[in-house]
């Protein structure tokens, strides 16, 4: 008797989970296929528990004009979703001993112009430095399409007033992640594409992850767009315009790949992973709901680290909660269709 009890409770849990698989895969595809059309610019998602893909799958055209349709291994620009690869490539070096958190700016960039403000790493690293955002000043168009060095770029924004004085505010701020890839650069003695490739991209085995070039020839490359009463081609930009702050190109495999290995701390020893994931407060004690290169924040109850990203022609958001291991990612080559709200929603449902 007690047999037979075992065997109908395995064959119940087996169904069980496959119906419930099959009913999540229909919710995602009813969701995804509403928003995503056939004959449009695509997205590609995917879903992972426990460090394996549940779900993946793509939608829509990755090419216009050459009508080619959206495969899942397709490679992205990911924009803002760089500044993890930063952020962590800044604790690297602090486990090396090539900085400290609290040093100052000035000692690696010695000329830059704080005013007597005491601007250091974790403040660029949390968006509480003051510094101005430069994408949010008007000259920006005259740089747009040049290629720049580090030091060019910093020096475009450097002169600017400060917003704030250090830790006094969170504003977003890219800014401070051009700083960050700077400093990667001189603290590591490598330029900051040498640096991801070599220490992040080659070591987890991230092969369709790259730091972007228009001139490469990059496999599975897909194509950007906008919605301008009509689907028009997105705007040209230099690559080292947004540098370290969001130049990163990656599939949904890869960011999969990457988030497994933060999660089992293969580049950072497990102290430095938990200042990554701290939600940092201001001088004058509130939260910031901000870590470092991860927004830290509340859904269903749970808390979940979060980042889009957002580059001219591309969208891009992860979610990850930790205690059930949920990882959403979505990927879309139009500035004109977030997966923002997509991969939250679909996190809330594996959540419930």
């Amino acid at each position: 008797m007690k047999l037979v009890l075992r065997i109908f409770t395995v064959i119940f849990l087996i169904s069980h989970s496959v119906v419930f698989s099959q009913t999540l895969e229909n919710r995602i595809d009813k969701l995804l296929n509403e928003n995503f059309k056939l004959e449009a610019p695509g997205g590609v998602f995917l879903v992972a528990k426990g460090g394996k893909a549940i779900y993946r799958k793509a939608f829509g055209m990755a090419n216009l004009e050459l009508n080619v349709k959206m495969q899942p291994d397709f490679v992205f620009e990911i924009g803002s979703m760089t500044k993890q690869f930063t952020a962590v490539s800044i604790l690297m070096l602090v486990e090396k001993g090539k900085l400290k958190l609290d040093d100052e700016i000035t000692k690696f960039i010695p000329d830059y112009p704080t005013n007597g403000n005491g601007i250091t790493i974790h403040h660029l690293l949390t968006h509480t430095s003051g510094i101005k955002d430069f994408t949010s000043m008007k000259s920006i168009k005259n740089i747009a399409r040049s290629d720049l060095s580090p030091k060019e770029l910093v020096d475009f924004f450097k002169n600017e007033p400060v917003d704030f004085k250090p830790g006094e505010q969170f504003k977003y701020c890219n800014s401070g992640y051009v700083l960050l890839g700077y400093i990667i650069e001189i603290a590591s003695g490598q330029t900051y594409q040498e640096f991801v490739n070599h220490n992040i991209f080659e070591k987890l085995g991230m092969t369709d992850t790259y730091y972007a070039s228009h001139e490469r020839i990059i496999k599975n490359r897909v194509f950007g767009y906008r919605d301008k009463e009509g689907y028009i081609n997105a705007t040209y930009i230099s690559f080292s315009i947004p540098y370290a702050s969001g130049s990163i190109m990656s599939n949904v495999d890869d960011m999969l790949k990457w988030q497994n290995a933060i999660d089992a701390n293969v580049l950072l020893n497990p102290i430095s992973t938990k200042k990554v994931f701290t939600n940092y407060k201001l001088n004058n004690g509130a939260n910031i709901d901000y870590g470092y290169g991860w927004h830290i924040k509340e859904l269903n109850g749970k808390l979940v680290r979060e980042h889009g990203g957002s580059i001219f022609g591309f969208k891009a958001m992860g979610v990850y909660e930790p205690t059930e291991q949920i990882y959403v990612i979505g990927l879309s080559n139009c500035d004109c269709n977030s997966p923002t709200a997509f991969t939250r929603n679909i996190t809330s449902l594996l959540i419930n």
